[in-house]
């Protein structure tokens, strides 16, 4: 049984972090290994992860804020799983979705699938794409992170490194995968849940449409092409909010 490497990066989580991890630990798939970064949390984040006494958890304590996407890396560079996840501390998955992504991502190198959008009052269905190239995914930053799940038979650690921006960074990185694999697959299938309002950078709209304006900018587009993809990404931002 291959072994799946899940990848948590956790700051001041504690009013959702239970349940985060509590949809990791109780997975139909058992083969894993939960890598914990927590960023220097002041709340009581290490005592709820330390409340959960599961082998397969390990977790590594920063002495100073790293911001999440040098967590991740840090995550990447212990991991020693054949598959690759990530999860904010925030979210959750449903109980299967490591069974059915390991039984759909098979000779592929990169997969992702449906998500929800969810708060106290209602939650919103993301359709995703079947497939994704670089070209695509640079007009629409439709890749959910929680979502995503990397085949390391096909990658390298160094592809799956985040650079260190606020915002952005992965679907940066996802870019940067798309341009070794050529396709990424999407799964029809909501086996994730994005808790909104929670992500203080995240939800702020100004600032993210700034931030995917300057990782545009890191691709070395020229002008004309990167305002076309800016002007998809709005489209499709809106898209999947009214759908």
């Amino acid at each position: 049984m291959k072994k799946v490497s899940v990848i948590i990066p956790v700051y001041n989580s504690s009013k959702y972090l239970k349940e985060c991890l509590d949809s990791v630990i109780n997975q139909t798939y058992q083969n894993l290994e939960i890598i914990i970064i927590n960023d220097n949390s002041n709340d009581n984040s290490l005592s709820i992860i330390n409340s959960f006494k599961d082998k397969r958890i390990r977790i590594i304590n920063l002495d100073k804020r790293n911001g999440v996407a040098s967590c991740r890396n840090k995550g990447v560079d212990c991991s020693t799983g054949d598959y690759i996840c990530f999860l904010d501390s925030d979210d959750f998955w449903y109980l299967e979705k490591i069974e059915k992504q390991v039984k759909f991502i098979e000779d592929k190198a990169f997969i992702y699938s449906d998500y929800e959008y969810y708060n106290d009052k209602r939650r919103h269905r993301v359709h995703v794409p079947k497939k994704i190239t670089y070209n695509k995914a640079l007009k629409n930053t439709t890749i959910f992170t929680s979502t995503v799940m990397l085949n390391m038979k096909y990658l390298t650690k160094e592809d799956l490194y985040m650079p260190n921006v606020k915002l952005g960074q992965d679907s940066s990185t996802w870019w940067k995968i798309l341009k070794k694999v050529k396709i990424a697959y999407g799964m029809n299938e909501v086996l994730s849940i994005y808790r909104v309002g929670n992500k203080s950078l995240s939800s702020n709209k100004i600032k993210a449409v700034i931030g995917t304006w300057k990782i545009l900018k890191l691709e070395n587009l020229n002008i004309f092409k990167r305002i076309h993809c800016f002007i998809f990404y709005i489209f499709n931002a809106i898209k999947r909010r009214i759908k």
